[in-house]
């Protein structure tokens, strides 16, 4: 499960990857396809390759993938047995094999178990000058010799021409008809191979898709007005300034050589057409495999089980002043890499804290804890949110250990055939023992906004800005803070549960970004059947404004970020989630039911038809004998009406009903389907406290 989704350390198992697809027959006429990835750095990201494969694999049956090989890594996320010499693709990987020294063979380890083929870039390290000498001789891209980073693409990417163009050459011996081959080459760190063979005059079919422009990504990071200064910036010199500028020549020639050239929104390709000068021919938006998250009708109780798991966690960090009840509890939280103005932290946290006035002044009795989990350098835990858990342990080990006595001796009384005296259950000892823990669990110091002790705190944006809008965990607040500077896992001493199961287990997701080509954080959320926050700068909210008729009532806010100002979008957001305070919880369950039918929409069964449909039109292009695929038409517009119902939030009644009702009322619910309305036990007013304290 990502954490991005969130970003996690540098990881190059399979970071450099090569997807192949055979498909033979005469209406495919030898068709091949590859799909080039590289540098992909984080968990996130290779579950996002390994979806993305799952899906491909289901639908066109591919065979085979191409990677680098890094020993560690390749041990534990594949298996490495020796070339067959019986199989094909030793035969296909001979002539490559004398290019390169060292080449392995395996399996990787994601469902469906692909071959793959890892290489060793460090092989060919000797041949990195007289790469840099082509690639300038052709194209006047300089490469300076400190960028390690761009030093490996040179490598990757002259490799994988000279694997496609051999493949190709192979192919065309031994097929009775011409070999058709798509090359789709993922972000900036694989153009070098497509230029390689645009400049080669390989006859291949190439595709290009950026997930994010280099560019835009550093001019974002500068905190500039980007988009409504985009027609104003000049590209050469904000490239030239940041020291990027060969990786900003290598991104747009890659771009203008592709035949098809896509990217993952429409935003992107606002972004796209000013800082690469090319508009995409298609839009290729990200997936999820949905079925990983499907739980059908028990997300529900999956909610209501990780939501107790995040108790136990408040319950350690707040002890001593947990004078808030938990039944009464929303959990919000925002994850993902550590841009803190990219992906909307700061106006996060001054909306945060202008909801904790709302709340004051309003005298809501409900209580916001509001996590931060992004990733940041830090000495180790604090020591206070490790006392906490310990204390908060301790305390109920004790009183597991005392009910089973107490247990027990009412068992003996009761079988004797008396009842047991209240004053003869609780001995003394256990009295002090309980004594000692409750005295135990006091304290003076507030609780730390902070799990860890962060390294240069004083300049911390994210800490800066929680104490600029005074939010420190007050008795009075009504908005309680928790930074976690370390990404979630089920070995977390703290939390003890994965990222998936936190998300699950949270009221919302607010991820108001300013830059977010796509945004799986927000996506992850809605196939959990969580609401979430986004804005109309990201890909998702701009693909939900475009499929839902009202996605507020599904769950899905979007604030405003690119027409009004940022005082207008703080205001918003404000009001967004102070409104999602105002929900009860027969609300809350509605409208994660809603959000959670939104998952078809974000499958890759759905969505992988535009990327079929992007290599569909480079086919064409460069092969226009091939009749047309169906494919071409791409999935269409996808439209979710709004509910028959009004949306779950605390606004004033409909000017269409005879007597005006308050939202949440059972009248009001009654107008949802009748599914849902069983699902939810409409018909029964009785909301216990069990469900009440689940829910």
């Amino acid at each position: 499960m990502s954490q991005e989704r969130q970003c996690y350390p540098d990881i190059d198992a399979l970071s450099r990857v090569c997807y192949v697809e055979l498909r033979r027959g005469a209406a495919a006429q030898s068709c091949w396809r590859f799909l080039v990835f590289h540098r992909y750095k984080t968990p996130h990201s290779y579950e996002v390759i390994a979806e993305f494969y799952i899906s491909l694999v289901s639908k066109t049956g591919y065979d085979y993938i191409f990677g680098s090989y890094k020993e560690h890594n390749a041990n534990t996320k594949s298996e490495i047995p020796d070339f067959q010499h019986s199989e094909s693709i030793h035969k296909w990987s001979s002539p490559f094999r004398k290019y390169i020294a060292t080449v392995y063979s395996g399996r990787w380890l994601v469902e469906g178990n692909p071959q793959i083929i890892l290489f060793d870039i460090g092989s060919a390290a000797g041949s990195l000058h007289d790469y840099k000498c082509e690639l300038y001789n052709n194209t006047k891209i300089g490469i300076p010799h400190p960028d390690v980073e761009c030093n490996d693409a040179v490598i990757f990417g002259f490799m994988v021409a000279e694997f496609i163009t051999q493949f190709r050459n192979i192919l065309e011996s031994e097929s009775e008809c011409k070999p058709h081959v798509i090359a789709h080459f993922h972000e900036w760190l694989t153009g070098i191979g497509l230029i390689q063979l645009r400049m080669k005059n390989v006859d291949v079919a190439t595709v290009f898709t950026t997930h994010a422009t280099l560019l835009g990504r550093f001019l974002c990071a500068g905190a500039v007005d980007f988009y409504n200064n985009l027609d104003k910036v000049n590209i050469d010199e904000e490239a030239g300034k940041r020291g990027i500028y060969h990786r900003y020549c290598m991104e747009r020639c890659a771009v203008h050589l592709a035949h098809t050239f896509t990217t993952v929104s429409e935003i992107t390709g606002v972004e796209s057409n000013h800082l690469l000068q090319r508009i995409p021919d298609i839009i290729t938006p990200n997936g999820l495999n949905v079925k990983k998250f499907a739980a059908i009708h028990e997300f529900q109780n999956l909610h209501a089980t990780a939501k107790e798991k995040i108790n136990d966690f408040v319950r350690g960090h707040f002890y001593g002043h947990l004078d808030f009840d938990l039944n009464e509890t929303l959990y919000f939280f925002i994850a993902g890499r550590y841009e803190f103005g990219n992906k909307g932290a700061d106006i996060y946290i001054e909306a945060l804290a202008r909801l904790n006035h709302y709340m004051k002044a309003s005298g809501s009795k409900k209580t916001i804890v509001a996590f931060m989990i992004f990733p940041a350098k830090t000495n180790n835990f604090n020591i206070e949110s490790l006392r906490g858990q310990a204390i908060t342990k301790s305390l109920r080990d004790t009183i597991h250990e005392i009910q089973v006595k107490i247990g027990k001796r009412m068992y003996d009384t009761c079988l004797a055939g008396d009842l047991p005296d209240p004053d003869d259950l609780l001995l003394k000892e256990e009295t002090v023992r309980l004594k000692r823990c409750i005295y135990a669990s006091h304290r003076s110091t507030l609780p730390p906004i902070t799990t860890h002790n962060i390294v240069n705190d004083d300049k911390d944006p994210v800490l800066n800005a929680l104490r600029r809008c005074c939010l420190f965990n007050d008795k009075n607040d009504r908005v309680k803070v928790v930074f976690h500077p370390e990404f979630l896992s089920a070995t977390n001493p703290l939390f003890g549960m994965d990222y998936e199961e936190f998300v699950r287990g949270c009221h919302l997701g607010v991820f108001p970004s300013y830059y977010e080509p796509w945004g799986y954080t927000p996506a992850e959320c809605t196939v959990m059947g969580i609401p979430s926050v986004t804005t109309n700068l990201s890909g998702f909210g701009c693909f939900m404004a475009e499929h839902i008729a009202d996605p507020m009532s599904y769950g899905i806010y979007i604030v405003d970020r690119r027409w009004i100002g940022l005082e207008e979008s703080v205001r918003q957001l404000a009001q967004y989630l102070y409104d999602f305070v105002g929900l009860n919880r027969r609300q809350r369950i509605i409208q994660r039911n809603r959000t959670e039918r939104l998952s078809d929409l974000l499958d890759w069964r759905i969505l992988g038809t535009y990327y079929r449909q992007a290599r569909s039109h480079a086919l064409h292009k460069v092969f226009p004998e091939i009749l047309e695929d169906e494919d071409q038409r791409g999935a269409g517009r996808l439209n979710y009406p709004r509910p028959l119902s009004e949306p779950p939030s605390p606004s004033s009644s409909r000017h269409t009903t005879p007597a005006p009702s308050d939202f949440g009322s059972d009248d009001e619910d009654s107008v949802d389907s009748e599914a849902e309305l069983q699902e939810l036990n409409a018909s029964s007013n009785n909301d216990s406290s069990t469900n009440g304290a689940n829910r």
